[in-house]
């Protein structure tokens, strides 16, 4: 039977329940670990526990949650979320609660994310989290300044997108939920929107959807756009097409290795593996399909479609056929797209080499 992944807390929750368990600790009505229940945006009530908490002045407390992000691979699960609460008078009046940014939470410099430049990467609904969890523990009399940080932040955005994005010094305070689903589809589109959202505030009209660290640099290598025109889709290719259809750039790249583009060329919307392999029995006859003439150069069987790659790079007939396949993922995938929009394939090597390219 196959195990039942467990969730997690965004990073938005763990801030939010560190928040809460600061201020009660500032108001001397809690201190050490364990748990604080807050609201969360679908209506229900859940409880996080709290690694640390202390009152550090007569109006000021600290706490500290340790982002459980569940069975998702997420970088910033086991960091520790670190709120400092400072109590302050408030007459109805004005903000009662200011969230802040701290060390090794990210600071905006870039248009086009949902957050400003110049205000820490803490997110719109992180910080309604936020200010809705104290405000149903603060007297009435009472607002807050909330300081977030992340100790370590800075070098655990170093695996992320966020220099890219314009989030400098630190990670994002995310979230639209409040729960980290396992292997976040929800969490790969949003990433794969925010990007040509930058790309289009950053006043680009041509993005490139990379579908690894690989094929980017090879396209980065060989069109040498600015580097806010790379989308980082992952698996994503049939969400990542509709999107960057449905905005106003004019022309739009694929990048991808032999595996991908073949699944592009055959008509896949998802290319990652847990959805289904690519038989090499099913490319070859794809392939054979493909290019008649070039038959004797494919091999008779293989284990992999990488395989297949590889016993092709050494034939003559290899660039047509890498030629082949990259002219079909394009007829395959142009209809997606506007009559207005330019749109071209670009397949990489395993090297990290361009082996063919079709439109660009």
């Amino acid at each position: 039977m196959k195990k039942e992944l467990r969730e997690g807390f965004t990073t938005g929750a763990s801030a939010a329940a560190a928040a809460v368990a600061a201020a009660l600790a500032a108001l001397d009505r809690r201190a050490g670990a364990g748990e604080v229940e807050i609201p969360f945006p679908d209506g229900r009530r859940r409880a996080l526990p709290v690694a640390h908490a202390e009152r550090t002045g007569p109006a000021s407390g600290r706490a500290s949650v340790v982002k459980d992000a569940g069975d998702d691979p997420d970088v910033t699960h086991g960091a520790e979320i670190v709120a400092e609460v400072v109590l302050r008078p408030w007459d109805g009046d004005g903000d009662r609660v200011a969230i802040l940014g701290g060390p090794g939470v990210g600071r905006v410099t870039k248009p086009g994310l949902a957050v400003p430049p110049g205000e820490p990467a803490i997110n719109p609904v992180p910080r309604r989290m936020i200010r809705r969890a104290l405000e149903e523990v603060l007297p009435g009399d009472a607002g807050a300044a909330v300081t977030v940080s992340i100790p370590g932040g800075e070098r655990l955005a170093g695996r992320t997108l966020n220099r890219r994005l314009g989030i400098v010094g630190g990670l994002s305070i995310l979230g639209t939920t409040g729960i980290v689903k396992p292997i976040s589809a929800e969490a790969w589109c949003a990433t794969i929107r925010v990007a040509m959202d930058v790309a289009l505030a950053a006043g680009l009209d041509g993005v490139v959807l990379a579908t690894g660290r690989t094929s980017e640099r090879a396209a980065r290598h060989r069109l040498g756009w600015p580097e806010e025109a790379y989308v980082g889709m992952g698996d994503y290719l049939g969400y990542a097409v509709a999107e960057a259809a449905r905005r106003p750039f004019r022309r739009v790249v694929l990048a991808a290795q032999w595996a991908k583009m073949m699944k592009c060329a055959m008509g896949w919307e998802q290319t990652h593996v847990r959805h289904g392999a690519l038989a090499a029995g099913a490319a070859l006859e794809f392939l054979r399909g493909l290019a008649p003439g070039a038959g004797t150069a494919l091999p008779r069987r293989a284990n992999t479609a990488r395989e297949v790659f590889h016993a092709l790079e050494g034939r003559p007939e290899g660039p047509e056929i890498f030629a082949a396949v990259t002219a079909a993922a394009a007829r395959r995938l142009r209809p997606r797209f506007r009559p207005d929009q330019a749109f071209g394939c670009l397949l990489v090597s395993y090297a990290g080499g361009v082996a063919a390219a079709e439109g660009c």
